[in-house]
């Protein structure tokens, strides 16, 4: 299974933290974010990975220099990561979502447990989308609304009623799922809004005239990396992880 890291932005929502470096590599517990991704990746065996780099990619180049074993780990930059969302990102690499792969947001950790969920869960071709659930769901959350079956309904920031879960940032693509979401990748970048729209939108738009599957980790640990308050509970997690 190849994994598609997707490390192109600055984060400028972290404020001061990501003056001078992406935030793929804020250190929690000694690491990187970006080396612990790459870590449980290969706890997991996933041996290839594509990172998508963009503001000072030379700093993430560094970074990866000094790593020794793992996966082994190539790098695409992205130029326009100032004017196009995370969609740009996969469109530049439309080329490497075919077979088995993941695509996993470069702000997001996650346990070696909950990856082992997500790479052993073979049972379904296509696209599945990994979701957690919780009481509340506020206005930043990729909220998700999940059918009685595992298939996903709806998927966006905007969605006011029936929402019952959300999306974690990491998605595994079988049995021609990477190639549908390719296809429609470029379908939805030769659009107006293109540039402008989360590649979650495409996911969407798939569920709408086909199957796209959710798997439920409720109980396992991750967090997400947005602002100077995630910090330190994300923080607290590596330091148990550890």
């Amino acid at each position: 299974m190849k994994a598609i890291i997707l490390s192109a932005g600055q984060g400028s929502r972290l404020g001061h933290l990501t003056d001078d470096r992406p935030k793929c590599l804020i250190k929690f517990g000694g690491r990187s974010l970006l080396d612990r991704q790459l870590d449980t990746l290969a706890a997991n065996g996933v041996e290839e990975v594509v990172v998508v780099t963009g503001f000072r990619d030379d700093l993430i180049e560094a970074v990866l220099a000094k790593r020794s074993g793992g996966p082994k780990v190539r790098t695409v930059f992205n130029p326009f990561f100032k004017v196009a969302d995370n969609l740009g990102s996969l469109y530049l690499v439309r080329g490497e979502l075919t077979g088995d792969c993941l695509v996993w947001n470069g702000d997001t950790l996650v346990s070696n447990a909950l990856m082992a969920r997500v790479v052993g869960n073979a049972d379904r071709d296509g696209i599945c989308v990994t979701i957690d659930r919780k009481p509340d769901y506020d206005d930043d959350d990729m909220k998700v609304i999940v059918a009685d079956d595992g298939r996903l309904r709806a998927i966006g920031k905007r969605i006011k009623e029936g929402v019952n879960a959300e999306s974690i940032g990491l998605l595994a693509f079988r049995g021609g799922g990477a190639e549908r979401f390719a296809d429609a990748i470029d379908r939805a970048m030769r659009t107006s809004e293109g540039t402008t729209i989360w590649y979650l939108r495409v996911i969407h738009h798939l569920a709408q005239n086909g199957e796209v599957w959710t798997l439920d980790i409720e109980g396992e640990e991750w967090g997400e990396v947005d602002f100077p308050e995630d910090v330190a509970p994300a923080e607290a997690m590596v330091t148990g992880w550890n």
